[in-house]
């Protein structure tokens, strides 16, 4: 890490030697600053950084809400079941109309999401277009490293399309000139989703990267990060054979596991654990926020560790409801079968209230934070105080992306805004949970069942959150706490070990058991919009959740999903302008 940190300040020194040279005023008899710049460049210091700029730029920077590629809290989260976007209706109102499913080709999102996977596009092709150049110069890398960047630079490449066609229906697949010939970059047509390019470009990567990252730096993508993300964009397309053969491998190579305890996917403590495939770095040092930050991760509401109570992304009491168990310990898969689970909505923080003794998933407060339930260490969370607006955006905030008050240390500044936390882009979980997928396609149930019940095994047999709360008003002041008991009524099993016995008895059922996993193990994180779609159950599932949460949100008054329009988001009108006749607008804008 600290390598990547000095590559990327030689980056950062290179812009700056062009705004140097661009100022001088003996420019006219100096030779062109972009030639200078250009020397410098082409060299294996050089080349390196601009591919560590190439990884920088999964951080978004400043684009906070529409760009949002890395944890993709807005799309795949804020549009999906799992969450609402929160706060009060009047902030970042372009956010409502995502998630009411009305954004318009105007809407400032979208090119914001579309300018930050281009330009990362872009870094990559510069990385690749200077790293040939240097190689056919005086001071070429190695030949192997020179493998290894181009390997790296493609897979960042396809990484950044596919945030693209997450959103976009259709993209186009940009290159470098070299690899275009004839056709310039500029145009290139979205003619589809570009899948076939993203398919090559991991296919590169894995072909090309080692198992052992570059100088052991844990950020950099390595031959198991590029298989899991080709699996990925095979399962995206139902292409379960591909991606079989691919999580086979991940899974037979030994490389990873689950980590003991579910929380470690989530604290700074464990971060890189055996179960992180790929993950982005953060640094701990941070003055301005976190280095996620720009990814939406750190807008929590109020209370000791916050620093404004911004108040966004707030979890669903759909999502909330998902959670509950039978006594038996095993989910309830028809959500015409859950219980109505208590709730604080509109309960003062003073006011009496008695959280649910209902048989409850223990992942659920890992994830979510609620009324009654240690949040992080920090204290009880009593409910409404801490909430910005809770008539708009309901009862719940996220623990996801906020430190726990033990891990306060490590950071630079101590509020919830100013973490260094990583992101798990990718982990061993997901592998799992999609070979499941791939075994009841093959109507292998039984696999199905065993790869599953690990998952909620792990869940089983970690640590709950503890604190049994007692008291039932006066939380933020006056907490009677048990801190040897769990904080609520944890049961969980995994599915029993008998062929043939429901939800494992067709292929059907067993699917919606793996779907139902698989939303409570990656709840708040980047995926349930995106899985939604590609299950083919998202009109469905969203028109469904608007109906039962509009007492929770009632800005979801009058939202509807519809069928073959809401599935993708439009194309700014701004990037249809800047290439006329070369982007197409999908045909229902």
């Amino acid at each position: 890490m600290k390598r990547i940190t000095k590559l990327l300040s030689i980056a950062i020194l290179f812009g700056s030697l062009l705004m140097i040279y661009s100022c001088s005023e003996e420019f006219l008899t100096k030779e062109p600053p972009g030639v200078a710049a250009k020397t410098i460049i082409q060299t294996p210091d050089g080349v390196e950084a601009l591919l560590v700029g190439v990884y920088e730029r999964m951080q978004n920077g400043s684009s906070m809400f529409g760009g949002a590629m890395t944890s993709d809290w807005t799309y795949a989260a804020g549009c999906s079941d799992d969450c609402y976007k929160g706060t009060s209706t009047g902030d970042q109102s372009n956010f409502n109309l995502l998630e009411r499913y009305e954004a318009l080709p105007n809407n400032p999102y979208l090119d914001n999401r579309w300018t930050q996977c281009y330009d990362g596009v872009a870094r990559a092709n510069v990385t690749l277009q200077f790293l040939w150049q240097t190689q056919e110069g005086p001071s070429p890398l190695d030949a192997g490293r020179a493998k290894e960047v181009e390997a790296e630079a493609k897979f960042l490449r396809a990484w950044f399309h596919m945030q693209a066609n997450k959103i976009f229906e259709k993209i186009p697949y940009v290159k470098t000139q070299e690899e275009l010939g004839d056709l310039a970059p500029e145009e290139v047509p979205n003619t589809d989703a570009g899948w076939d390019g993203i398919e090559a470009d991991l296919q590169y990567a894995i072909d090309n990267l080692p198992v052992t990252k570059y100088n052991n730096e844990v950020g950099r993508a390595n031959k198991y990060a590029a298989m899991a993300f080709k699996a990925q964009a095979h399962m995206y397309q139902k292409e379960y054979p591909a991606a079989k053969l691919l999580l086979d491998a991940i899974i037979s190579s030994g490389e990873f596991s689950l980590a003991p305890e579910f929380s470690w996917n989530f604290d700074m403590t464990h971060e890189n654990n055996t179960e992180s495939i790929f993950e982005l770095q953060c640094t701990t040092t941070a003055t301005a926020h976190s280095a996620v930050h720009g990814s939406g991760c750190n807008f929590h509401q109020k209370g000791p560790a916050s620093c404004g109570g911004w108040g966004f992304f707030q979890p669903s009491q759909n999502l909330f409801e998902a959670f509950q168990t039978t006594a038996e310990g095993l989910p309830v898969l028809d959500p015409a079968l859950r219980d109505p689970l208590e709730h604080d909505m509109g309960v003062k923080s003073d006011e009496d209230f008695t959280p649910t003794n209902h048989p409850l998933d223990p992942r659920v407060d890992h994830l979510i934070a609620r009324r009654g339930v240690d949040f992080l260490g920090w204290g009880i969370h009593p409910g409404n105080d801490w909430i910005r607006e809770q008539n708009n955006g309901g009862p719940y905030m996220t623990k996801l992306f906020m430190h726990a008050k033990s891990e306060q240390s490590l950071n630079v500044n101590g509020s919830g805004f100013y973490n260094g936390k990583n992101y798990r882009t990718m982990r061993y979980a997901s592998i799992l949970l999609w070979r499941a997928e791939c075994a009841i396609a093959e109507n292998d149930l039984d696999y199905a069942r065993e790869l599953v019940n690990m998952i909620r095994n792990r869940a089983k047999n970690s640590t709950p959150v503890m604190g049994l709360c007692t008291s039932t008003k006066n939380l933020e002041k006056n907490p009677v706490v048990d801190w040897t008991r769990p904080a609520a009524n944890y049961v969980i099993e995994p599915y029993p070990d008998i062929s043939g016995q429901y939800p494992f008895n067709n292929a059907a059922n067993a699917l919606l058991a793996v779907q139902h996993e698989t939303r409570l193990e990656f709840a708040t994180q980047n995926h349930r919009f995106f899985d939604l779609r590609r299950w083919g159950i998202i009109t469905e599932t969203l028109n469904a959740y608007i109906q039962h949460d509009i007492g929770f949100r009632t800005f979801l008054q009058g939202a509807v999903f519809v069928a073959g329009e809401d599935e993708y988001w439009p194309i700014h009108q701004s990037v249809i302008d800047l290439q006329p006749g070369i982007i197409q607008q999908s045909s229902y804008y």
